[in-house]
């Protein structure tokens, strides 16, 4: 089967009451395991959506299968009318969809710049043509740059640009992660996780440059965070899982107070 890859216009991710992202009856197993037992969740234009649950409950994996590093057993994705079942991640990804990754992924022993530059790989028009046709290559080179700069800009890494990335903790290395997936210019944006082992000062930054993404950009965010108190001040929407089953869905400050959610929780060791 040939799947088209073109990447989807900006312009049809402009207000309406339609969803970006339409997950219906998913279902993915592990062995006997039901990681996700017929889930179905949209996310809908300029919100920012948390996945919540405790360890075990699927969050990850409704991400994995969103950017098709898992592949359901059944059920449909669907972004902006395309669907999603069947492609590569590569290709998802240059649909636009982009995200960071709960256990970091970065190149450590490279600087924020060229961390940042690898995220721009689905957008260079670079390779032998290029290097052939100087003058073009350079223009197409310079393009890359003067994306990865406001990026850089963007989440105040400038003074790190020159730095290997190993040489950072984990604040500067997630806020890394976050900007290599801008870098993709995202028109959905999946954060597995993006505060985990910050200090109380980093997730400030981190909320802060999360809810300027949805509120200058208008880029949607499916946010999976263990940190509740984060959730209930930056989400939308909350979608609680619980052993892959689909728990309640709702605004953050009626969600949490459902008794089976905090049983959830408190039933299970978070990390």
């Amino acid at each position: 089967m040939i799947v088209h890859e073109q990447p989807i216009p900006a312009e049809a991710i402009g207000p309406s009451d339609r969803p970006v992202l339409e997950m219906r009856d998913l279902q993915l197993s592990f062995g006997a395991v039901k990681a996700l037992d017929n889930i179905s969740v949209d996310v809908m234009p300029g919100e920012i959506l948390a996945i919540v649950g405790p360890n075990g409950a699927g969050k990850s994996s409704l991400l994995n299968s969103i950017s098709a590093f898992y592949s359901p057993s059944k059920g449909s994705i669907s972004f902006l009318g395309r669907n999603l079942i069947g492609m590569s991640a590569n290709q998802v990804a240059r649909l636009g969809l982009a995200r960071t990754f709960q256990n970091i992924q970065l190149y450590l022993g490279m600087s924020v710049l060229d961390n940042l530059l690898s995220g721009r790989h689905i957008h260079s028009r670079g390779g032998i043509l290029s290097a052939l046709l100087r003058p073009w290559g350079l223009r197409d080179e310079i393009l890359q740059r003067e994306a990865v700069e406001e990026i850089m800009n963007f989440l105040e890494l400038q003074p790190f640009r020159d730095v290997p990335v190993g040489t950072f903790g984990y604040g500067i290395r997630k806020r890394v992660d976050l900007g290599r997936a801008l870098a993709m210019e995202p028109k959905l944006l999946l954060l597995d996780e993006p505060m985990a082992g910050m200090t109380m000062d980093e997730k400030e930054d981190m909320a802060r440059f999360i809810l300027e993404l949805r509120d200058r950009r208008g880029i949607p965010i499916v946010l999976v965070e263990h940190d509740m108190q984060v959730i209930s001040e930056i989400a939308d929407r909350v979608v609680v899982l619980d052993w892959g089953r689909h728990v309640a869905t709702g605004a953050p400050d009626t969600v949490l107070r459902i008794p089976e959610v905090v049983s959830a929780y408190l039933g299970s060791d978070e990390t």
